[in-house]
């Protein structure tokens, strides 16, 4: 028997659509631009961070540049956590998907280690 498929649209502030599927239920997220652009930003960050250390920068320098780019990861980390949870737990919890919540269950304890 096939599954299902369902499809549910969620539109960005800036009106761009993304959408990816689990056990054949689609899902778009509105928070996949502000992911990108911290995640772009982080990144920057962290080629700052490889400069100061190939420029044998004060140790104590490079460490807080790093923390700042660690909280810059957990904080779209939790952007991320907080749209899944909008959009496809909220789905998979209207259609009894156990698994979609025992997954993100198994996602937090590794991100948060």
């Amino acid at each position: 028997m096939e599954e299902e498929k369902t499809y549910h649209t969620h539109v960005s502030e800036d009106g761009t659509e993304f959408t990816h599927s689990h056990n054949g239920h689609a899902h778009t997220h509105k928070n996949t631009k502000v992911v990108e652009n911290r995640l772009s930003r982080a990144i920057g960050h962290l080629e700052s961070v490889k400069r100061m250390v190939s420029e044998g920068r004060d140790c104590s320098e490079v460490l807080i540049q790093l923390s700042a780019v660690i909280s810059a990861l957990n904080s779209t980390g939790k952007v991320i956590i907080k749209d899944h949870i909008e959009n496809c737990i909220v789905d998979a919890v209207e259609s009894g998907d156990r698994k979609a919540i025992d997954d993100l269950n198994h996602a937090i304890d590794r991100f948060m280690k």
